[in-house]
C-alpha cells in the first residue's frame, strides 16, 4: 500500500471504520513505514488533546442545515461532471460535518492558540509517557550511553548533559515527536517526579525560559545554542525553572565548544 493510499484510510483506520481486510493492509503498511507510523501517532495525539482540553459544544440547527445544503449542491455538481470529490474536499466535508454533528470546536487564533495547542501536545506526549513501558528507550543514568544512542535515529545530535550533581539525575531517552517531527525525549529524575524534556534544533539562539501550565503540569521552554526545549511535569515551577536554566547553561556551552 503506497503511503499516499494511506493518507486516505487513516481517518477510517482511527474510526475502526475500515472492514478487515482494509485494516490488515493498512497495519501491515505501518508495520513497515516509520514515516506512516508517526503520522498515525500524530493524528492520536492530537485526537486525545482535543478530547481532554476542549469544551463540547453542538453547532445551531441554521449552521446544520446550511452545511446539509452545501454538501448536496456538491454532490450535485459532482455527479454533473462525473467527477470523484478529490480526497481534500472528502477531507473538508467531514470535517464540516463533524462541526454540524456537534463535535469539540477549536478555533485557533493566531499564535497565542497555535502555542496553547501546542502545550496540550507537549503534555499529551509527557502523559503517555508515563504510561508503563513508554518512558524510555534508551534507560541509563549515563549521559555518554544516552548521547550515543540517539545517532542515526535523528537528523541532530541532542545535548544530554549530566545534572546529577544539581539534583537531576538522568534516567533515560526515548524518540518522540511534536510539531510533525522527531525530537529527542530525555528523561530526568527529582525526587519521586519525572522530567520530560522535549529537544529538537531551532533557529532562535536564544528564547526563554517561559513557563506555562496545563492540566496540573508545569511546561517550560525556551531556546538556547541553536537548540529548542520544553520541560514538563509536575513538579513545582520554581524547580523545573532551575532545571530550565540549568539545562540552557549546558546548551549555550556546548554552542561555544569548536
Amino acid at each position: 500500500m503506497p503511503c499516499e493510499t494511506l493518507g486516505d484510510k487513516l481517518s477510517g483506520y482511527l474510526d475502526r471504520e475500515l472492514d478487515d481486510r482494509a485494516t490488515g493492509e493498512v497495519e501491515a503498511h505501518l508495520r513497515q513505514c516509520v514515516t506512516c507510523s508517526a503520522r498515525l501517532e500524530r493524528e492520536r495525539r492530537l485526537r486525545a488533546a482535543v478530547q481532554a482540553q476542549l469544551t463540547p459544544m453542538r453547532a445551531p440547527e441554521r449552521l446544520r442545515s446550511d452545511v446539509r445544503r452545501m454538501l448536496r449542491a456538491q454532490v450535485r455538481r459532482t455527479q454533473r461532471q462525473h467527477m470523484r470529490i478529490p480526497a481534500w474536499a472528502a477531507t473538508a466535508a467531514a470535517l464540516v460535518l463533524g462541526l454540524a454533528g456537534g463535535w469539540q470546536l477549536s478555533a485557533w487564533q493566531g499564535s497565542r492558540a497555535e502555542k496553547s495547542d501546542f502545550v496540550a501536545e507537549v503534555v499529551v506526549s509527557h502523559l503517555r509517557s508515563l504510561q508503563g513501558g513508554h518512558l524510555t528507550d534508551i534507560a541509563s543514568s549515563e549521559h555518554h550511553t544516552v548521547k550515543p544512542w540517539f545517532a542515526g535515529k535523528l537528523d541532530f545530535s541532542p545535548p544530554v548533559p549530566d545534572l546529577a550533581t544539581e539534583g537531576f539525575p538522568l534516567i533515560g531517552g526515548r524518540l518522540d515527536y511534536l510539531a510533525e517531527r522527531a525530537v529527542a525525549a530525555l528523561v530526568y529524575g527529582r525526587r519521586q517526579h519525572l522530567i520530560n524534556l522535549f529537544v529538537w534544533p531551532s533557529r532562535e539562539s536564544s528564547a526563554g525560559p517561559a513557563m506555562d501550565s496545563r492540566r496540573g503540569y508545569q511546561a517550560v521552554h525556551g531556546a538556547a545554542g541553536g537548540m529548542a526545549y520544553w520541560a514538563v511535569a509536575d513538579l513545582n515551577a520554581a524547580e523545573l525553572s532551575q532545571f530550565a536554566q540549568l539545562f540552557a547553561a549546558e546548551l549555550r556551552r556546548n554552542a561555544g565548544r569548536p
